[in-house]
């Protein structure tokens, strides 16, 4: 890496974080403080833990070029139209941006003792699960996927602490991936399937109180498989780690990493309502875009810390995307 690189991401980190990477700085050179949850910085400014990940990662990642295990993948459509991020009520699921759309329909899974309709997948989980598969997939070319002896393994994949609660919403909503059926369309044409082919439960054993255990492989189907090869976007895996508090960040920084590189000229704006119906059509009430808005910049910030690469400026009424680097170079050229 060149200095002028360097210094160049340590501006753009200065300009996107304000003041809170030199107020980490100024914390850490202090006694740390005795059972504290939260780190308080000389002037008053509290960093929660995933705010200090992320100053943490937002330096590595502006300072030092992705290698090995760094570079991750994920397929084309879900950068423009991204899984649900909240609960949905009923079984169908459909959101649409410009020429591609995602339709998610729940399905059944068979969890030892015979068919349970899963929920529609939503959340922070399946985006990263599905990014950890599709990693797996591009890099070693299989479409049979090791998950891992446990569940605390998937999750430390993850890079996910493990616990009651993340055992829990692992378990249900890789349950609920695994049995949907996934429509992608784009420009004309469609997938129609589901990407896992294979899946065995997860199933607890009560009597033994043994912790369950996850099946060893997930076979994506053939179908999702190659058009996964066909359309993978490179992401920086450090990036999905410190965004993986926000599933709106995670699809933001997915969008732009597939988006910023393709805009030529001075650049495209675009308004929060068309923000908000591709990231948000479930805002409704007086003002959606206005309240679309309050989620969306608090949400950018944090991606722009971690994709320091990307041009992005608030404007009058939207943002303003200039033609950017992707966070991870394609090789042999982007794909469409």
């Amino acid at each position: 890496m060149t200095k002028k690189r360097e210094g160049q991401g340590a501006q753009q980190i200065g300009e996107i974080m304000g003041d809170l990477v030199a107020q980490a700085q100024a914390k850490a050179a202090l006694p740390p403080p005795k059972r504290q949850t939260k780190k308080i910085t000389p002037a008053g400014l509290i960093l929660t833990g995933a705010d200090q990940k992320l100053i943490e990662a937002s330096a590595e990642i502006a300072t030092t070029p992705p290698a090995g295990e760094d570079m991750a993948f994920t397929h084309a459509v879900l950068c423009q139209v991204g899984l649900p991020r909240a609960k949905v009520e009923g079984r169908e699921f459909m959101r649409q941006s410009g020429a591609a759309w995602v339709n998610v329909q729940a399905g059944y899974l068979d969890e030892g003792k015979g068919p349970v309709l899963q929920p529609i997948p939503y959340g922070v989980m399946p985006r990263l699960g599905l990014a950890w598969v599709s990693t797996f997939a591009v890099r070693n070319k299989e479409r049979e996927i090791p998950i891992g002896d446990s569940a605390a393994e998937f999750l430390r994949l993850m890079g996910m602490e493990s616990d009651g609660r993340r055992y829990t919403t692992l378990r249900k909503q890789m349950h609920a991936l695994a049995a949907a059926r996934l429509q992608l369309g784009f420009k004309g044409r469609t997938y129609n399937g589901q990407p896992v082919q294979q899946f065995d439960a997860w199933v607890s054993n009560k009597d033994t109180q043994q912790r369950a255990l996850w099946p060893g492989v997930m076979v994506l189907s053939e179908d999702y498989y190659g058009s996964l090869i066909e359309s993978a976007v490179p992401l920086d895996n450090r990036a999905l780690h410190a965004l993986k508090g926000s599933a709106l960040a995670l699809d933001v920084y997915a969008w732009l990493a597939h988006r910023l590189h393709r805009i030529e000229g001075r650049g495209v704006t675009l308004h929060w309502k068309a923000l908000r119906e591709q990231f948000a059509q479930e805002y409704r009430g007086k003002d959606p875009d206005k309240d679309f808005k309050k989620e969306f910049l608090p949400a950018l910030k944090k991606v722009l810390a971690v994709y320091p690469q990307a041009r992005v400026k608030p404007v009058t009424g939207g943002v303003l995307l200039i033609g950017s680097p992707p966070p991870i170079p394609y090789k042999g050229g982007p794909t469409v």
